[in-house]
């Protein structure tokens, strides 16, 4: 990105200026050049004889080095080597330096970020990164992972990334070909509302502007950047359980989960165990397709037999005897709000188990 920003630069100046020029990076690489045939020619300059003060002379050319240890070094040349030259090299790497300088901190605030997400920095040098890099540490922040599942498109990055333009605060991480990764600043009165619309607004936009069928998840929000791991493993729990329990929902937030996430987290032997004491009668696949639709119409309803008789166009004596069925077959009444619980938990679990090993 900074090496094509380089070479429209060089490219503008070569419009008022005879005089070639081009930026070398730390391994004294042309990667911008007047002549674009040069780039990627290596010019044999003494790296400790380049410093901010000096100029260097070499082969025809005038040489005076540009930005920072931290956040990238480049050196500026110049053809020619008369006064005129040395003041005009000195001149263009003012502008340089800023550029470079910005560049640089806003690629290494989101590889560090990126960084700290997966793991890939000790916990000892985050504070002390942070500083260096101006990066607030004690404010909140929650990871949302965007995952497109239509198609993989480059687009996906730029989207998002335009979603997003305040660098100083927001940053937009690819994470693979279909997932990006927004670390977002919070204000203090946001919401899981405000999720939500953000989410609806970003998802929104791919799908008309694009074509592209894009999920969220949502981790959990933190206040210090050493946590922000924490955040982005809640994240991706929350994709996969929105797999599991809610594959038609399209946004997913890790707060809102609440029983799936807890059976997500439980052995497959422990929940094996759970359905086989749930189901002593009968195994859950012997329950017909017609009396497990009537369950979940009932669960919708909140237990209620009249609401779910009218919204199954159904008498109500008709609800109560395959209720009736279903105590007889599991031992169960779903009219009680205790064996409702233990036969609502007992359906995720057999979803969960049906998802991780493909037979109960």
């Amino acid at each position: 990105m900074i090496n094509n920003f380089f070479q429209n630069m060089i490219k503008s100046m070569a419009n008022e200026s005879s005089k070639a020029i081009e930026i070398l990076d730390e391994s004294f690489e042309v990667i911008a050049s007047t002549d674009i045939e040069n780039c990627g020619k290596v010019r044999d300059v003494n790296l400790e004889s380049v410093s901010d003060s000096e100029i260097v002379y070499k082969d025809g050319f005038s040489y005076k080095s540009f930005g920072s240890k931290i956040f990238g070094q480049y050196v500026l040349g110049i053809e020619g080597m008369e006064e005129e030259t040395q003041k005009l090299i000195k001149l263009i790497c003012v502008p340089f330096n800023s550029v470079s300088k910005f560049y640089g901190a806003k690629h290494s605030k989101t590889e560090f970020i990126k960084n700290i997400i997966l793991d890939n920095v000790l916990p000892g040098d985050i504070s002390v990164r942070s500083l260096e890099l101006k990066i607030s540490t004690n404010v909140n922040r929650i990871c949302m992972i965007f995952k497109c599942i239509s198609k993989h498109d480059a687009v996906l990055y730029s989207v998002i990334r335009s979603m997003f333009p305040d660098g100083s605060k927001d940053f937009v991480i690819v994470l693979s070909e279909n997932e990006v990764v927004v670390i977002k600043e919070l204000s203090n009165d946001f919401s899981e509302l405000d999720f939500e619309k953000i989410a609806l607004s970003v998802i929104s936009s791919l799908a008309t502007e694009c074509y592209i069928k894009c999920i969220a998840g949502f981790g959990t929000v933190v206040n210090k950047v050493s946590e922000l791991g924490d955040s982005f493993r809640a994240a991706q729990v929350a994709l996969e359980v929105r797999k599991i329990f809610e594959n038609e929902k399209s946004i997913a937030i890790y707060s809102q989960l609440g029983v799936a996430r807890l059976i997500y987290q439980l052995p497959i032997s422990l929940c094996k165990v759970f359905l086989k004491e749930v189901f002593k009668k009968c195994s859950i696949e012997s329950i017909d397709r017609e009396i497990m639709f009537t369950i979940y119409k009932f669960f919708e309803n909140s237990l209620n037999v009249s609401e779910t008789a009218r919204k199954l166009f159904v008498h109500r004596n008709t609800l109560v005897y395959r209720i009736e069925k279903i105590k007889r077959m599991t031992g169960l009444d779903l009219r009680n709000f205790e064996d409702a619980i233990v036969f609502k938990i007992a359906l995720m679990v057999h979803r969960y188990l049906k998802e991780n090993t493909k037979e109960i």
